[in-house]
C-alpha cells in the first residue's frame, strides 16, 4: 500500500517523532510504501492569503488558472497526496485542536478540485477515490475521558468527521495517546511498540 504521512511537530526528540518512527517501521515491516510529508522541515505557510482565497473561488469553473496561483508546496503535497492509498496524520493536540500546519494543510491542500467538488445542486462530493484509509495519530497533556466529555471531542468532531467524512475518506482510525506528560517510560514504550504493531499487520 502506497502510504503519505503528513506529519507536524517542530522538536525532533518528541514523542510525536517517536511515533512517526515506530509508524515508518510498522509500515516497511508490512511491506508498505512510505512518502513522508514533514511540515515543519518544509517550511510549509499554513495562512490563506487573497491570493489562496481568489483560486479557491474560481476552483471549480476554472481549476488549471486556479491551480497555477497556488504556492509549490501545495502542488507538489497534491501530486504526493494523488498517489497515496493510505495518508497518516500526526501531530500534537494544541489548545484542543490540530496546530497551525496541520489546519493549514486541511484548508490549503484539501481544496476544490483537488479533494472535492460540487454537484449541480451544490452538494460536495469527495473526488480523491485513490485513499482507501486514514489514520490520525495524536498526543496530548489532557485524559482522553475530560477531552471527550467535557471539552467537546474537538478533533472527531472538526476533522475526522467534519472534514474527512465530508469528502468521502470515511475509512477513517483515531489513535490518541493521553496524558502524555503524565506516562512513563514502560507507557510510552507499549504505545510505540501499539503503533508499530498496527502498520505492520
Amino acid at each position: 500500500m502506497r502510504t503519505l504521512i503528513v506529519y507536524n511537530h517542530p522538536y525532533e526528540h518528541s514523542f510525536c517523532h517517536a511515533i512517526l518512527e515506530a509508524c515508518q517501521r510498522g509500515l516497511k515491516e508490512g511491506g508498505s510504501t512510505i512518502d513522508i510529508i514533514d511540515l515543519n522541515k518544509d517550511g510549509f505557510n499554513p495562512t490563506m492569503n487573497a491570493n489562496d482565497l481568489k483560486a479557491f473561488a474560481i476552483a471549480h469553473n476554472h481549476p488549471g488558472e486556479a491551480f497555477s496561483m497556488l504556492d509549490s508546496k501545495v502542488l507538489d503535497y497534491k501530486e504526493r497526496l494523488q498517489q497515496a492509498e493510505h495518508i497518516v496524520f500526526i501531530f500534537p493536540i494544541w489548545w484542543m485542536l490540530m496546530p497551525a500546519l496541520t489546519k493549514g494543510f486541511i484548508d490549503k491542500v484539501l481544496f476544490p478540485e483537488i479533494a472535492y467538488r460540487y454537484d449541480s445542486q451544490g452538494c460536495m462530493i469527495g473526488i480523491l477515490s485513490n485513499i482507501k484509509q486514514v489514520t490520525v495519530i495524536t498526543t496530548m497533556a489532557t485524559s482522553a475521558e475530560r477531552y471527550g466529555t467535557i471539552l467537546g471531542n474537538a478533533v472527531w468532531k472538526a476533522l475526522l468527521h467534519g472534514t474527512f467524512e465530508t469528502i468521502g475518506w470515511n475509512n477513517c482510525r483515531w489513535i490518541n495517546f493521553d496524558r502524555i506528560k503524565d506516562s512513563s517510560p514502560e507507557q510510552r514504550t507499549g504505545w510505540l511498540q501499539q503503533v508499530e504493531e498496527y502498520f505492520g499487520c
